[in-house]
């Protein structure tokens, strides 16, 4: 089985892409099994599988490129490949209409005073979020990643930062007693 893809990043973030002496590109290259070729030209990302097609992971590969092309950090990139973890994009265009003005209030919104807004929701739902260009980006678990796309569409669309958090919280607190009583209600023999 082969598998090629062309991808489009934007030109900052092809340095990041390839890393100090080519180091993140060979990672994900060795990762993946796959090879990247990178045109720092236009910023297209060429992706194409070689070596065992039993490791190969073409579309994790893909998410991880596009994560670096999303903003994020080759290292947080990279933790796409533990776990269910998967890369979620919003388009804040999708509240704000074409508006740069109510899309760079948003992102205001969403990334908080010296970050903390994103930084609180990262914590309460371990996650990694991006806020770059016109779109949020976030890395986690797809039972996170819903509370994190909500949470986000709460605050684009005026919600409060406040009742957001609480709203984490209470879902952490959710989870935690369905792992208390799983644990409980398993039999154990000695």
């Amino acid at each position: 089985m082969s598998f090629e893809k062309l991808i489009r990043i934007p030109n900052d973030r092809i340095g990041a892409l390839i890393g100090k002496s080519g180091n993140v590109k060979s990672s994900i290259e060795k990762s993946c099994y796959v090879s990247i070729d990178v045109d720092g030209d236009n910023g297209e990302v060429f992706i194409k599988s070689i070596g065992d097609v039993e490791k190969m992971q073409p579309f994790k590969a893909m998410e991880i490129v596009s994560a670096i092309g999303r903003g994020f950090s080759p290292e947080n990139a990279m933790t796409l490949l533990d776990g269910d973890n998967a890369l979620h994009v919003i388009d804040l265009r999708e509240f704000t209409g074409k508006s740069n003005a109510n899309v760079e209030r948003i992102k205001g919104r969403i990334i908080g005073e010296g970050g903390r807004a994103r930084k609180n929701m990262e914590n309460l739902t371990n996650t990694h979020i991006s806020v770059y260009g016109r779109t949020v980006s976030i890395i986690g678990d797809s039972t996170k990643l819903r509370l994190v796309v909500d949470a986000i569409s709460a605050i684009s669309s005026g919600g409060m930062h406040g009742a957001v958090y609480d709203k984490l919280e209470a879902a952490n607190r959710r989870t935690k007693q369905e792992k208390m009583q799983l644990w409980e209600d398993q039999d154990v023999f000695y």
